[in-house]
């Protein structure tokens, strides 16, 4: 979940396309203001990784958690 203008977000995505390059996955953005309900839920803590649609963690990427729950 990212916002556009968000310089965390920005970090966030390049550092999650790396990782699910190296390890041959595919992942996407969807940015909390295209949508009044994720605007609510995620709104005051972008950019938040989802993992299989569950809430892995907000604000960076914490690489080597992150390899861990896409393996």
């Amino acid at each position: 979940m990212t916002r556009q203008g968000c310089h965390a977000c920005e970090v966030a995505e390049s550092d999650v396309a790396r990782v699910c390059a190296d390890l041959g996955v595919d992942w996407s953005a969807v940015d909390v203001d295209s949508d009044p309900e994720l605007r609510a839920e995620y709104g005051d803590r972008v950019p938040v990784i989802l993992v299989d649609d569950a809430e892995h963690g907000y604000w960076k990427v914490e690489e080597d958690r992150l390899r861990a729950a896409l393996t």
